[in-house]
């Protein structure tokens, strides 16, 4: 079972190559104006050094949101167009699973990304728990859900926090193993997790 990983919800690329439960191969790097540019290319070179075909892929995982909007579009359109040209099984998951299940801490664990103005996207979990569902909230609402509880923040944005932080990094093996087995969709009702409207659509309303 090769299992592919894909995730664009920043400036980030993450991705992955999972095969028979073992990472063989792993792109994390920075891309920022150049993402939407530079993501498909570094997925192809990924797979010609280990000497694999799209269609040597069996199942498709790919972060669907919150997180930039142009990023997030980028990563489905790869991960939809692969995943309906080949018959490919295709699970979307959001960032935030992500960023908990990478974290080994053994506590309440807080993923948080900045959504300026004092919002985050924010959730909360505890022993694979979720004890807050994803979603567009201000921060210090999501601090009311933490208080007289060991928390902890796993983030990579630079946030005034009360409380420890731990920079996110994703362990996309883990990430892989736990969400393998998750029900796939058709490519077509896989959707963006905005949680939000965009400025241009809150403008308008």
């Amino acid at each position: 079972m090769r299992i592919l990983y894909i995730d664009t919800s920043s400036s980030y690329l993450y991705t992955g190559i999972v095969c028979d439960g073992k990472l063989i191969s792993e792109v994390q790097e920075n891309l920022q104006l150049d993402l939407s540019k530079l993501a498909l290319p570094k997925i192809a070179e990924m797979f010609s050094e280990n000497n694999l075909k799209p269609n040597d892929i069996d199942k498709i995982i790919v972060v669907n949101g919150p997180g930039s909007f142009t990023g997030i579009r980028v990563g489905l359109t790869i991960a939809k167009v692969y995943a309906w040209s080949l018959n490919i099984p295709i699970i979307p998951i959001t960032s935030l699973e992500a960023m908990a299940c990478s974290c080994e801490e053994d506590r309440m664990l807080v993923p948080i990304i900045d959504a300026r103005r004092g919002y985050v996207y924010g959730a909360i979990y505890k022993d694979d728990e979720e004890i807050l569902k994803p979603q567009h909230i201000k921060l210090e609402t999501l601090m009311e859900h933490l208080k007289d509880n060991n928390y902890i923040f796993i983030t990579k944005d630079d946030i005034a926090l009360d409380g420890d932080k731990c920079s996110y990094k994703p362990n996309i093996l883990k990430i892989v193993n736990k969400f393998c087995q998750k029900k796939a969709l058709n490519p077509h009702g896989v959707n963006p997790e905005y949680l939000k409207l965009t400025e241009a659509e809150e403008s308008r309303l």
